[in-house]
C-alpha cells in the first residue's frame, strides 16, 4: 500500500496519515508490534507458530500468525482489530480496505513503533487527547443515530465495534503519539514556496473550480490550506522512501496460510 497514502497531523497531517497509514497504534516504549490497552501480551514467533499450526488434538485455534517485523509479531487478532478501527473512523478512504492492505498498514506501522522507540518525543497530553475525542463524537457520521454527544451512547457505539471507552481512548492516544513522531521527523524542515503554492492555485485549483463551473476562492484566502496539501506530499514522499529503506535494513516476512512460521 502507499504508506502515506496515511494516518489523517494538526490538520494537515492528521487527517491523511490517520487514514492511509494510522487507523490504529502509535509509537510505544518499547519496540513492540503496538495494540490496544488491556490486550493480552503478543505470544512469540514459536508458540504463535504452535497454535497457528497445530493439529486437532490441541484443540481450536485461538489466533493466528500472519507476519514477523524483526522479530515482533503481528496476528490475524491484530487484523481483526484494525478493520474494526477503521470502522470508526470518521474521514475512510474510499478505496477497498483489504486483508492484504491491512497486513501492509500494520507492518509499516511496526517499523515506525520501532523507530519511535528510539527516538521517544514529549508525551500526547491529557487535555489534547480529550480535545480530539470530543470532535471525534461530533465528527464520525454514524454517532449521531446513537448520540454519542451522551457518554451512555458513545460507550454504545464504541461497544458496536468492539471497543470498550477506555481501550478506544488509550488506541487513540497512542495513535496521537506516532503522528506526533511523523510530523516531527518528517515536517520539520520542510519548506513550502510562494511560487509552489501559486502553481497549485493556478495549475490544480483552478481548472477544477472551472470545470465545476464555481467561482473559486481568490488565492489569499486558501493559501493556508493548499500550503497543508503540498506538505502532506512532501511528507508522503519521504515517509514512503524512509519505509522502504526500513524493509531494506530489516527482516519482515508475511505468514501465508499453511506456511509454517519461521
Amino acid at each position: 500500500m502507499g504508506a502515506v497514502a496515511l494516518l489523517v497531523m494538526p490538520v494537515a497531517m492528521s487527517v491523511l496519515m490517520a487514514e492511509r497509514l494510522w487507523a490504529g497504534q502509535a509509537a510505544v516504549p518499547q519496540a513492540s508490534v503496538p495494540q490496544a490497552a488491556g490486550a493480552q501480551a503478543k505470544t512469540p514467533p514459536q508458540a504463535s507458530a504452535a497454535v497457528a499450526n497445530a493439529g486437532p488434538e490441541l484443540g481450536e485455534v485461538l489466533d493466528r500468525l500472519v507476519a514477523v517485523v524483526n522479530g515482533d509479531v503481528i496476528l490475524e487478532s491484530d487484523v481483526n482489530e484494525e478493520r474494526r478501527f477503521e470502522e470508526v473512523q470518521p474521514y475512510r478512504t474510499i478505496a477497498v480496505f483489504t486483508r492484504d492492505k491491512i497486513i501492509e498498514r500494520l507492518i509499516d506501522r511496526a517499523l515506525i513503533v520501532q523507530q519511535s522507540a528510539l527516538e521517544p518525543e514529549e508525551e500526547v497530553s491529557e487535555k489534547d487527547l480529550d480535545a480530539q475525542i470530543v470532535a471525534l463524537r461530533k465528527d464520525i457520521p454514524a454517532c449521531k443515530q446513537y448520540h454519542c454527544e451522551t457518554d451512555d451512547g458513545w460507550k454504545k457505539y464504541l461497544g458496536d465495534h468492539g471497543f470498550t471507552a477506555e481501550e478506544f481512548r488509550a488506541r487513540w492516544k497512542l495513535r496521537m503519539q506516532l503522528l506526533k513522531f511523523i510530523e516531527v521527523r518528517f515536517q520539520n524542515g520542510i519548506n513550502i514556496s510562494d511560487s509552489e503554492i501559486k502553481a497549485y492555485y493556478e495549475k490544480t485549483m483552478l481548472p477544477e473550480y472551472a470545470k465545476r463551473n464555481v467561482t473559486p476562492p481568490k488565492l489569499d484566502t486558501i493559501r493556508p490550506r493548499i500550503e497543508e496539501v503540498l506538505l502532506q506530499q512532501e511528507v508522503g514522499a519521504l515517509l514512503r522512501d524512509w519505509l522502504k529503506s526500513l524493509r531494506a535494513q530489516g527482516s519482515v516476512k508475511i505468514i501465508t496460510p499453511g506456511e509454517v512460521a519461521p
